[in-house]
């Protein structure tokens, strides 16, 4: 299965899937550590256009193909993106599962998104007028929504993982 997360960043996207992939011992792919690598180590410059996307969805296939339950982290701020991810789980016939993470309390939003520190070295964090002014379609699909505003982190874990049993054909272990 593919658990694909995506949301503006401070929503808590990263937190949820971490928590989500230690939880089920699942493949945690994330975009942020991608371009990262691609622009910082492999010094490919600040424009690399969708090639972290398209290496996250190589890995993320790649663990599929292993029978790996995937964590997919990334904004996903465009349809084309989320029908990158829509394509791996349909090549590689696994259940989809999307979810946009929100946070709908602007003002938590911002203090997340500026008190926040990186957990990349050499990361450099988004600030908050970028965040507001950033390019995010959107979402026009079926989709599971994930306020962080409304739910503490454990309780976004559970929804999640209520949501993947059910998705897998069993009962919610935590019910």
């Amino acid at each position: 299965m593919l658990v694909v997360l995506g949301g503006l960043p401070g929503a808590g996207k990263t937190t949820l899937g971490k928590a989500l992939a230690v939880k089920r011992s699942a493949a945690y792919v994330r975009v942020d550590e991608i371009e990262h690598a691609l622009t910082r180590r492999a010094k490919l410059g600040p424009d690399i256009g969708a090639a972290g996307y398209i290496v996250a969805f190589a890995v993320a296939a790649s663990n599929l193909r292993l029978g790996n339950l995937v964590i997919a982290d990334s904004v996903n701020p465009v349809p084309e993106s989320r029908e990158g991810w829509r394509d791996v789980a349909h090549r590689e016939a696994v259940r989809l599962i999307e979810i946009e993470v929100i946070c709908s309390d602007e003002a938590e939003h911002r203090r997340r998104v500026e008190t926040r520190t990186a957990d990349i070295v050499g990361f450099k964090l988004p600030s908050w007028s970028s965040v507001m002014g950033r390019d995010y379609v959107p979402w026009s699909s079926l989709r599971l929504v994930v306020d962080t505003a409304l739910l503490a982190p454990d309780e976004a874990v559970a929804v999640v993982e209520a949501e993947i049993d059910a998705m897998s054909g069993r009962a919610s272990l935590t019910s």
